[in-house]
């Protein structure tokens, strides 16, 4: 073999390399003894991987996203299904690397997905008196033979600006933990005698969700088993689900398939977008949904930003 041809082919083999790299999104209710013991093991497990994300352990659960190589990522989900309190875990696959995150962090919380209720309780099949499950590829069927029924957003305002499910009630909350005092307003009265089925990301948030909606009054409510992102998996862009899913890392969101639309509005232009990008005010770092063209390195998220921004450019000159 030629050196020209040797190179060629340490480069394909290169490039096939980077290419096959997997982020992992997943979530696990169950009672944890020892969490901090969990986190040095998993910190230790994704070190070992070269594996870069986030993680959170908590005396109930974990709450993860992790990305690397593909061999190496699934290492990672064998040794972590061998876990008794993880056993049965589901993980959902999607493309990416762990360049879409900056660091590894693995933390201990005292909640798994941060919502302010510590009565909520968890056994090793999840959360208690939590809601009905519905799968991926049943949603379509359900909605169509209940047309009463009630599609609920468990996540936060911005998220829900670039995707959501069709005719579906989105809550005007810039956090989840926002979501309790939320569901106390009037407006929300009326739906407590219908069918919900609430929806996440990837299942975690909305599995909290069913069993304080429970607790609040609210009689016959579901989750959408795996969230969005299984959905996604199942339906691609052919279902009820209407955008692109956003996502905690570089990627910022995630399209399902070429036919995926954007159903944001540019906060300058209002031309349909799903780019988000951070306040130039960065004491705020809030996001602003704006498109590609209008984007620029002092777009803010408000008014008072703006004004800040600019005097505190005044204060430095």
């Amino acid at each position: 073999m030629s050196q020209h041809a040797a190179s060629a082919l340490v480069l394909i083999c290169y490039n096939s390399q980077l290419e096959m790299q997997k982020i992992l999104l997943y979530y696990k209710f169950a009672p944890l003894a020892d969490p901090e013991a969990v986190r040095l093991w998993q910190h230790t497990l994704c070190e070992q991987l070269n594996l870069k994300g986030r993680i959170l352990i908590s005396p109930k659960g974990i709450n993860g996203t992790v990305g690397g190589d593909l061999e190496d990522v699934k290492a990672y989900a064998k040794a972590t299904k061998q876990y008794v309190p993880f056993k049965g875990i589901e993980f959902k696959w999607s493309d990416g690397s762990r360049d879409d995150f900056p660091k590894l962090s693995v933390k201990v919380r005292d909640e798994t997905v941060t919502f302010g209720l510590p009565d909520i309780d968890v056994d090793e099949k999840g959360v208690v008196n939590g809601g009905k499950r519905i799968k991926p590829n049943e949603l379509d069927d359900f909605m169509t033979k209940n047309p009463d029924a009630i599609l609920f957003d468990g996540r936060n305002n911005y998220e829900s600006a670039i995707g959501k499910f069709k005719n579906a009630v989105t809550p005007d909350v810039n956090h989840f933990r926002e979501l309790p005092n939320e569901l106390d307003k009037p407006e929300y009265e009326a739906l407590k005698d219908k069918q919900i089925i609430t929806y996440c990301t990837g299942g975690i948030r909305c599995e909290t969700l069913t069993a304080l909606m429970k607790q609040k009054g609210f009689k016959d409510v579901y989750q959408l088993h795996g969230g969005i992102v299984k959905y996604g998996e199942a339906k691609k862009d052919d279902g009820l689900w209407q955008g692109k899913c956003f996502v905690f890392d570089k990627r910022m969101n995630v399209a399902f398939s070429d036919r995926s639309k954007d159903i944001g509005t540019c906060s300058q232009c209002q031309v349909s977008t799903s780019n988000y990008a951070n306040c130039a005010y960065m004491p705020c770092n809030n996001l602003v949904l704006i498109c590609s063209k209008c984007s620029s390195t002092t777009e803010t998220c408000s008014a008072a930003c703006a004004e800040r921004l600019v005097l505190s450019s005044e204060r430095i000159a």
